[in-house]
């Protein structure tokens, strides 16, 4: 079962990287989808990141018709986690362009790229954990 971290009020999931790629392709991608909704949904309650999930969704699912879509909100859920790793101090932080690579090697194999997304986003949680619980200590 996944860890759960409060921060600022909301619930994350440091998640295994590993078991979400392995759920991804066990359940033929449906997983993937909610696991897709519940991380940009995380990044938009706990670190203020701009971003709506179901339009995220959509873009990786139903924007497959356009084909550009999926490649474009891959990229910038990867920058999201870096814009939200930066704001928390984390100076080790996702490299966008490799998350695209990694998506592009996906698209024609398997969802290599959640296991790289879910390690960078679980840093970032822990992160934060990190610093409520400190800031908790210090009131």
């Amino acid at each position: 079962m996944a860890e759960e971290v409060r921060i600022d009020g909301t619930t994350v999931k440091v998640r295994n990287p590993f078991l979400v790629f392995v759920w991804s392709l066990v359940t033929l991608g449906i997983y993937y989808l909610v696991w897709y909704y519940k991380i940009n949904r995380e990044l938009r309650d706990a670190a203020g990141v701009d971003v709506s999930p179901v339009v995220a969704v959509v873009a990786i699912s139903i924007g497959w018709i356009v084909i550009v879509p999926p490649f474009v909100s891959w990229y910038r859920t990867f920058t999201r986690i870096t814009e939200a790793q930066r704001a928390a101090g984390i100076t080790s932080e996702a490299n966008p362009i490799l998350g695209f690579i990694l998506y592009v090697i996906a698209v024609f194999f398997v969802p290599v790229e959640v296991i790289y997304a879910q390690d960078e986003l679980n840093k970032l949680w822990r992160r934060r954990a990190g610093a409520n619980s400190a800031s908790g200590a210090l009131s």
